[in-house]
């Protein structure tokens, strides 16, 4: 399941949804929950504005589940990412991966969040407390991590 939403999420909560959605199948279910942070080294983030392409990050996300899927043995994925205007320490994105073994969930769950960041189409507009805005620019290294599972052959 993937949801984009503003509002904000329950993390117990999600977490139980795949635990007990996955019919008894999951030994391990593995999580990573983001925050909005300082992106400009120097000056404190006052809010993130996020955008998104509606229709189509979804469906980018839930290929990157399904991906997930073929890759690892892998019972559920759940994606919640918020968009709208988000203030420092806010919850942005959560995923999660529930498998029988948890070596496939740890694996399912870092492909899904590393490749999130540089393939569903959100944008992020950074205001410091200075009041400068800037749009926040894809990081190199993003981009070689994500591209760094593709030469890894499937578990």
């Amino acid at each position: 399941m993937v949801l984009v939403q503003e509002a904000d999420f329950n993390v117990a909560e999600l977490i139980e949804r795949l635990r007990t959605g996955s019919a008894g199948q999951a030994g391990a279910v593995v999580s990573f929950t983001g925050y909005v942070r300082d992106y400009s080294p120097d000056q404190a983030t006052d809010t993130l504005f996020l955008e998104h392409y509606p229709g189509m990050c979804e469906r980018e996300i839930s290929d990157l589940c399904a991906t997930a899927r073929e890759r690892w043995a892998v019972t559920d994925c759940l994606v919640v990412h918020r968009v709208g205007e988000l203030r420092s320490a806010d919850q942005i994105v959560f995923v999660g991966v529930a498998s029988a073994h948890r070596g496939d969930a740890f694996r399912a769950c870092e492909f899904i969040i590393d490749a999130l960041k540089t393939r569903a189409p959100f944008w992020k507009r950074e205001t410091l407390k200075t009041g400068a805005q800037f749009w926040v620019e894809q990081r190199e290294t993003d981009a070689e991590k994500t591209q760094s599972w593709s030469s890894l052959p499937p578990a």
